[in-house]
């Protein structure tokens, strides 16, 4: 089975915003122009806070930033199936294993490309 999501790990190692951006792009573009990616998962982990940090808050500035890009974009939290977004996005997409799901993880954001 082909899986429709690209994960892409942006704070591990630590990176600067302008690095953390620049594989936001690449992997937007290459979601963007594959025929079987259809979602961009970013981790960026807990931060020392454990609720996340610096690194998610851009993350998420920059989604929202570049949200005419997306069909939707789904924080961590609310990724599950108790969500209408995630529910469509599953349905159009393909349902599929993740672990991440029904976990209300604040370490990810899901971005669901157009």
């Amino acid at each position: 089975m082909i899986l429709p999501l690209l994960v892409i790990d942006v704070a591990h190692p630590p990176r600067s915003a302008e690095a953390v951006e620049a594989l936001l792009l690449d992997a937007w573009a290459e979601v963007r122009n594959s025929s079987t990616l259809r979602i961009l998962k970013v981790v960026y982990g807990h931060g020392s806070s454990g609720k996340g940090g610096s690194t998610k808050e851009f993350v998420r500035n920059w989604a929202y930033r570049n949200r005419a890009r997306f069909r939707a974009v789904i924080d961590g939290e609310n990724y599950g199936l108790f969500d209408d977004t995630t529910r469509q996005l599953r349905k159009d997409a393909g349902s599929y294993e993740d672990s991440d799901l029904d976990v209300a993880n604040p370490g990810i954001t899901l971005i669901w490309i157009r």
